[in-house]
């Protein structure tokens, strides 16, 4: 017996993303009843489902700029300081303890402008939010056309726009957060990132700072402790510049040959510097 022509209709639910998808299944004529019973009770085949897509993004760009301020930093300013000494004096316990004590200073200074820093934006950004949480209860219609106003920015037609400024009055709070990111183009800064952000620049500076002295405490000669300084700070710095541009993707190499050429012109001013004002005294 072959079972007549007959059309279904099944809802399925697509396992990555939450809209119903409607699927039309044809029951085809078949010399099989039994193909036509599975096919009439909807027992066909499920289609095979794409692969799930997933996006990379990197989201700790507050972090690595903490690291790559506080590691630039100490990479640069004590190696320098160190190749200036070295131009003007003969002892390298000198270069070491002046390096220490500039590794010393400087994370302090640079940990505090970090921590003065995100203060600021956190301040900023609370002192922006209590302003817009007036704004849109105060000067509700201004609000509304500076919605529409965002939107338009991304071609979409202030029709097209009215359900979304209706649902966000529907909840103010989600307003505000609306026009924080869009209008003013700033985003909540995390609890405790003023700590947070001190106490890595400084760690990274200290980390960075060490390496260029690390020859003038192992070596006595203070020329081939400045041959050494030279060799592993560029070198640090190269790693250093590459590993950051493969981390926020702006090109290694690039990034690599950028900080080592910063770092080296540092050092190499710092010390011709000193070589001129040792010998002019």
């Amino acid at each position: 017996m072959i079972l007549p022509r007959k059309t279904l209709f099944a809802i399925e639910k697509s396992p990555w993303s939450d809209r119903e998808q409607s699927v039309y299944t044809t029951a085809m004529p078949s010399s099989d009843p039994s193909e036509a019973l599975r096919a009439t009770s909807g027992s066909s085949p499920r289609r095979e489902d794409p692969p799930r897509h997933t996006e990379l993004h990197f989201e700790s760009s507050e972090t690595v700029r903490d690291v790559v301020i506080g590691l630039s930093d100490g990479l640069t300013v004590p190696f320098a300081l160190a190749a200036g000494l070295s131009g003007a004096v003969a002892s390298s316990r000198i270069v070491v303890l002046a390096g220490l004590a500039e590794i010393a200073a400087g994370a302090i200074a640079m940990g505090l402008g970090g921590y003065l820093a995100a203060r600021g934006d956190a301040e900023h950004y609370i002192s922006e939010k209590k302003r817009e949480e007036r704004e849109v209860i105060e000067r509700t219609r201004d609000e509304e056309e500076e919605i529409y106003e965002i939107f338009q920015q991304y071609s979409v037609p202030r029709a097209n726009a009215a359900p979304v400024l209706e649902a966000l009055k529907q909840n103010p709070t989600a307003w505000v957060d609306f026009m924080m990111r869009f209008e003013l183009g700033l985003e909540e800064p995390p609890p405790n990132r003023a700590h947070r952000s001190a106490i890595t620049i400084a760690m990274s500076y200290i980390a960075g700072g060490l390496v260029p002295l690390i020859p003038y405490m192992a070596v006595s000669d203070n020329g081939t402790a400045l041959k050494l300084s030279v060799v592993i700070t560029l070198f640090a710095l190269g790693c250093f510049g590459a590993l950051k541009g493969r981390i926020v993707g702006t090109g290694w190499i690039r990034s690599g040959i950028q900080t080592v050429l910063i770092g080296g012109t540092a050092a190499a001013v710092a010390y011709l510097l000193a070589r001129i004002l040792n010998r002019a005294s």
